[in-house]
């Protein structure tokens, strides 16, 4: 859905989190119950195993920003989140393709 949001977390492990496949997965769940929720991923680097990504998306950025707000969020994805790596994570969807398909391109929400 072309206009949506994409939000990419990333993270490098130390080998000393244990556990941080279970909270990923939690965490996937509670903003999964949110609306607006379109989809979401765990990811890790083929190359680097001590990298890994959450990557979800939303149908707006004021999903996203709501979603923040819900107290399983809160309970469960935000502790996860703060240990991310400090760096933009939320990108505004501006083109897409879909396989054999035309490109679309929707206008920036910024101002």
């Amino acid at each position: 859905m072309l206009g949506g949001m994409l939000v990419v977390t990333r993270f490098v492990l130390d080998g000393t989190d244990e556990g941080f496949v279970e909270r990923a997965h939690t965490a996937l769940g509670a903003l999964a119950a949110c609306p607006g929720y379109l989809r979401g991923r765990l990811a890790r680097a083929f190359d680097d195993p001590t990298h890994w990504s959450i990557v979800t998306e939303w149908q707006s950025v004021g999903a996203y920003r709501r979603a923040l707000s819900a107290f399983d969020v809160k309970m469960y994805a935000t502790p996860l989140l703060a240990q991310s790596l400090d760096e933009p994570s939320a990108f505004e969807e501006l083109a897409e393709v879909a396989p054999g398909g035309a490109l679309t391109v929707t206008a920036s929400d910024r101002a």
